[in-house]
């Protein structure tokens, strides 16, 4: 290689180190289409996703926050990332291989139609056969015929970003990191907690190794990530069934020692109507003498029990 060559290459490398890297945090805003048809398929545009006649209800249109080179982004994106600064804008086309996949004929199957719930017996309906999703294609008789590829299969995608800011506040991090996950964001704050926990005490001495280790209580620092839930959040299936997956990624990727989710529930007097009621309008009267004042007798109590088995 020449000494030109040489200089040129380097100053490549320069460029590209100057820009975002791997594990870099960025802000995106991106619409993501079909190149054959144009059809919409992802957007954090609400003008776009309406004009596209998307369902936008209770859907947070806004930039999005991923990671650089984490698989939050199509491969083909995060190349283009590489080295990329804030305000740049571009626009990726991605093969369906690596997008959502070819089409398969093989995964359209004809399925015996007392699989298929009877309120989902029509085309289009999404069904799932033997763990596998599908869209019922037809169903005649008692066949069904269930197109088990993703609806996107054999799709080229054109991918137009624009990178709007890279993103250094760990709760900015976290916040886009829960949007990514629960497609919402919900308040997050990251504060230093003094907790008290167990350490093992280290000895010189030769002790025997079956004896018990002796510990002692000691004050330790801790990052903690304090999540504020909403009912939204609390009723997310990817939440419901994956909250410890995402809370790992988020410690790692934020070097957090602990999250924290807090829910608050308000009210007040008048969230107590109904308890009011069952106590037969106890209201400020001591709940136990209100109960003493029942007279239940347990005797008769099981007996009528016993009857209502028999």
């Amino acid at each position: 290689m020449s000494d030109e060559q040489q200089a040129e290459a380097e100053q490549v490398d320069e460029e590209v180190e100057s820009g975002i890297q791997d594990g870099d945090f960025v802000r995106l805003a991106y619409t993501v289409r079909t190149i054959e048809d144009g059809d919409v398929v992802d957007t954090t545009d609400k003008e776009v996703a309406e004009e596209a006649e998307i369902d936008v209800e209770g859907y947070e249109f806004e930039p999005r926050v991923v990671i650089v080179g984490a698989g939050h982004v199509f491969p083909e994106v995060d190349d283009a990332l590489i080295g990329a600064e804030a305000g740049d804008e571009g626009t990726v086309e991605i093969p369906s291989a690596d997008a959502f996949g070819e089409y398969d004929e093989d995964e359209v199957r004809t399925v015996s139609a007392n699989k298929i719930d009877e309120d989902d017996r029509y085309p289009g309906a999404q069904v799932t056969i033997d763990g596998d999703q599908g869209r019922l294609e037809t169903i005649i008789g008692g066949r069904a015929r269930v197109n088990f590829n993703h609806p996107l299969a054999g799709e080229d995608l054109e991918y137009e970003y624009e990178v709007l800011e890279l993103v250094d506040d760990r709760e900015e991090q976290a916040s886009g990191l829960l949007g990514m996950y629960l497609q919402q964001a919900p308040e997050v704050w990251i504060q230093t907690d003094e907790v008290e926990e167990e350490q093992v005490v280290e000895s010189d001495d030769d002790e025997d190794e079956d004896a018990e280790p002796e510990t002692e209580t000691v004050t330790v620092e801790k990052d903690t990530l304090y999540i504020e839930a909403t009912p939204q959040m609390t009723m997310n299936q990817q939440w419901m069934f994956s909250k410890q997956q995402i809370a790992q990624d988020i410690m790692q990727r934020l070097d957090i020692d602990r999250v924290i989710v807090q829910e608050t529930i308000e009210g007040g007097m008048g969230g107590m109507g109904g308890l009011g009621g069952m106590m037969g309008g106890a209201g400020g009267a001591d709940i136990e003498e209100a109960i003493e004042d029942v007279d239940i007798d347990a005797d008769e109590l099981a007996a009528e029990l016993d009857a209502d088995e028999e």
